[in-house]
């Protein structure tokens, strides 16, 4: 339920439920990228452990969201690009994160907010895709 204001409408973040729903999303994506050989590029760009990862995309996605900006916070200056400087992204692992970021917005909060999901899962694939080089 949208956590809004008379004079402020809810941020994405209030409407998709808040961070546990962002970990939900979250765990989901990693678990897929992990499991599905569909993404099997993509989780070659990743580490052993997708810990660290999922604790940093958590943080990331809440702030962007309109959620607590604690990430933004411990990484000053810091935005996707930067933070992926050194990795090698083409059209074919953006879309791999897009598709797979995609089914996780949609396995969690499609039931309960196509719309949102539609929303979120259109301008996070616009953000990968423009990761691409």
């Amino acid at each position: 339920m949208p956590t809004a204001t008379a004079t402020r409408p809810a941020t994405p973040f209030e409407r998709i439920g808040g961070r546990d729903t962002i970990h939900q999303i979250v765990e989901r994506f990693y678990d897929l990228m992990d499991s599905d050989p569909a993404y099997a590029r993509l989780r070659a760009l990743h580490a052993t452990d997708l810990a660290p990862m999922r604790t940093s995309l958590a943080g990331f996605l809440a702030g962007w969201s309109g959620g607590p900006r604690d990430w933004f916070e411990a990484n000053p200056g810091r935005c996707m690009m930067s933070a992926h400087q050194g990795v090698r992204i083409d059209a074919e692992t953006s879309a791999e994160w897009a598709m797979a970021m995609r089914d996780a917005i949609v396995d969690t909060l499609g039931a309960t907010d196509p719309e949102m999901a539609g929303a979120l899962s259109d301008v996070l694939e616009q953000m990968a895709r423009g990761m691409a080089r």
